[in-house]
């Protein structure tokens, strides 16, 4: 199994993020699994704030809350918006659905939340990249999760967005799709048997197919869905021979989904590095994410 591609993009979050500010609430349990924990960033503000929940990547197997991009932190809070940043249940732990349940009760704990840490609980974002990229997409096109009558008050609480950022985001995680879209080397790749519980050496089956069906995102999409900014790190060109994660990170994935919500008259917007060549591309393309944000979080009196 390869991992590395995701290493190498953990490395690079990891050391964006080493200038961040200490948190106003620090390793919080939202439920009660040991990495159902989040941070949060307060905004200074009278008045409720809109809320951006940060959503780590590492293929569903690896990664920390403690990755997320100071650009991002920074632009956030300079524009008035609080900032969580959340750790899920990897897919060794347990597998599909449950990182995607853990980011959209992480929302919901939130929202439980608003009136104490003054958030606004109705304008929430979910950005991430890679896998938190995949989990923001899921618990954003999937049908609200509430369940008015949960004896759980949390999962009496909505699981919706207003607005959805990406960084190297999969609107799919079906090979079969993959394959096709990327390549077969790509659809072969060690976290997207993990993600539904296949053990090394095991064939998929239907229930695996799916779960990958279940899993991804696009299946999902329909009217009413909230807008997307997706941000890419490698532009569209032919993929090396070695697994490098272009396949997986590829922006063909962006413009699937984009295809499809321009359909739906959903605005979409895919970006690629060319655009920021002043400085890093990830790091450049934040603060038009977070302004992206901003066009649709309600507007305040």
């Amino acid at each position: 199994m390869k991992f590395f591609p995701f290493v190498l993009a953990l490395t690079a979050a990891a050391a964006f993020a080493q200038q961040n500010p200490p948190p106003d609430y620090a390793n919080v349990p939202y439920g009660l699994h040991p990495r159902n924990v989040l941070d949060l960033w307060k905004a200074k503000s009278d008045r409720p704030t809109p809320v951006v929940v940060h959503i780590h990547g590492g293929g569903f197997t690896q990664g920390d809350k403690s990755t997320v991009g100071s650009a991002l932190l920074s632009y956030c809070l300079s524009k008035g918006i609080s900032v969580a940043s959340i750790n899920y249940r990897y897919s060794t732990i347990a597998p599909f659905p449950a990182p995607m349940l853990d980011g959209a009760r992480a929302i919901q704990f939130l929202r439980t939340k608003a009136r104490e840490w003054n958030l606004d609980p109705k304008a929430f974002a979910a950005t991430g990249g890679s896998a938190g990229a995949g989990i923001s997409l899921w618990v954003g096109f999937h049908d609200d999760l509430a369940d008015p009558s949960n004896p759980d008050p949390v999962l009496r609480e909505s699981t919706r967005l207003s607005v959805i950022g990406t960084t190297n985001g999969q609107s799919t995680y079906d090979p079969r799709v993959i394959a096709k879209l990327i390549d077969q080397k790509t659809a072969d790749i060690a976290p997207l048997r993990l993600l539904v519980g296949l053990k090394p050496g095991q064939q998929p089956d239907e229930q695996a197919y799916k779960l990958w069906d279940e899993s991804s995102p696009i299946n999902l999409l329909k009217a009413g869905a909230p807008p997307v900014f997706m941000f890419y790190s490698y532009a569209m060109r032919p993929l090396p021979p070695a697994d490098t994660g272009e396949g997986i990170h590829n922006p063909r994935m962006g413009y699937l989904l984009k295809e499809k919500m321009d359909k739906l008259g959903i605005e979409c917007q895919v970006h690629l590095p060319d655009e920021y060549p002043s400085k890093p591309p990830a790091q450049a393309a934040m603060p038009q994410m977070v302004d992206f944000f901003l066009k649709y979080f309600p507007k305040r009196d």
